[in-house]
């Protein structure tokens, strides 16, 4: 009983000290965001004397903040619906239907995962400017979709396959066609895989850097991670500032992942049960 209570407590403390490590940064990211340059530089560590408010304000009430805010959730969410419509089509083929050479375009699918994004920036740069889509968000949400296609087709192939084959034999003896049940029972069945690809495939989007800053020239189309190279590059003095532009960009993301972290961790946990 002893020995449960001391690995209990050990645990306790392991995760509020590895939790630390999370949150004291955060704390002091928001925290110097109320600061003046010459705060940072002559007491890094203590409170802001007084506080400047205006630092967090003044990024509020800009456009260009709102703006990039604005495209990096259209660019995220429009990845994220095509992506997922996409591949749970191929999953619910690949899951289940028989069919000659399956399991090698599977694993095709699958070797994209060993495709690293950065290798294909040069053709894909070109073949964008040959379509037309350089400053413009599809030349930037369909290569996101294709690059995160793999891992959500993969996710979402594993648990169409634990689905029972006999509710589908007995779905189509009452009538419903193949892809009736796919839409009426199978995508309902797989919600918490759904919500797993679907936050997996929106955090990536609305962290991802390079792609958008080589295909949205044009600043009204730019994302919030652009917006933050560009802000450090004009105010690279102030550094306060640049801080409280870091922290506000990084408030939307946290608070997403903060209200559908049960859902992710809910879609994984289901996944490697059933699996």
């Amino acid at each position: 009983m002893r020995a449960a209570a001391v690995r209990g407590a050990s645990r306790h403390v392991l995760v509020w000290v590895l939790g630390s490590f999370v949150v004291v940064p955060l704390l002091y990211a928001v925290v110097s965001g109320f600061k003046t340059t010459g705060d940072l530089t002559t007491d890094p560590a203590g409170l802001p004397h007084p506080w400047k408010v205006s630092n967090y304000t003044g990024i509020l009430s800009s456009d260009t903040f709102w703006r990039q805010i604005g495209n990096s959730v259209l660019i995220a969410v429009a990845t994220t619906l095509i992506t997922v419509a996409a591949a749970a089509l191929a999953a619910f083929a690949f899951a289940r239907y028989a069919f000659r050479g399956r399991e090698f375009f599977f694993t095709l699918f699958a070797a994209g995962l060993m495709f690293p994004p950065a290798v294909a920036v040069l053709p894909l740069f070109v073949l964008l400017r040959s379509f037309g889509l350089l400053d413009n968000p599809l030349g930037v949400i369909l290569p996101q979709a294709a690059f995160a296609l793999p891992m959500t087709l993969i996710i979402l192939r594993s648990f169409f396959r634990t689905i029972p084959a006999e509710l589908e034999e007995a779905a189509v003896m009452d009538g419903c066609g193949r892809f009736g049940f796919f839409w009426r029972i199978l995508l309902p069945m797989a919600r918490p895989a759904l919500g797993t690809v679907s936050v997996l495939a929106i955090v990536t989007s609305w962290n991802n850097f390079l792609l958008p800053l080589l295909v949205l020239g044009d600043q009204k189309w730019q994302t919030i991670p652009v917006g933050i190279q560009q802000f450090q590059g004009q105010y690279a003095t102030n550094y306060a500032l640049v801080i409280a532009y870091i922290v506000l960009a990084m408030i939307p993301a946290i608070a997403f992942y903060s209200v559908a972290e049960r859902q992710l961790i809910g879609g994984l946990t289901a996944g490697a049960t059933k699996g």
